[in-house]
């Protein structure tokens, strides 16, 4: 709501859609602990202003626990970090079934 009041101020003001746009992707400072940590007052707080799409906004996800059918933990990243930790997680599944189909066959079970 607020990135739309400020958009909608400096378009209304003459400046040019792009100055809206440059604003809207400043980047926030590094956290100080991991976003898991944060509370959810906290983390509303840091998104204020953030669309959902920018890098610096913070998603959390609740993962099931391998072992319990009711434990989940919650998790909160960045999009940057959750972008980061998909690329390496492709990777390593990359990784794995290409040794996987180099890796000699053993016929003599």
């Amino acid at each position: 709501m607020l990135t739309m009041m400020m958009a909608f101020a400096l378009v209304a003001s003459g400046t040019p859609p792009t100055a809206a746009a440059a604003a809207a992707a400043e980047r926030r400072p590094p956290l100080d602990r991991p976003a898991s940590t944060m509370t959810g007052t906290e983390i509303k707080a840091y998104n204020v202003g953030l669309a959902p799409t920018h890098p610096d906004f913070i998603k959390c996800r609740k993962i099931e626990e391998i072992g319990s059918l009711v434990k989940k933990a919650r998790v909160c990243r960045t999009n940057e970090q959750w972008k980061q930790a998909w690329a390496q997680g492709n990777q390593n599944a990359r990784d794995t079934a290409e040794v996987m189909t180099r890796a000699p066959v053993n016929h003599s079970n």
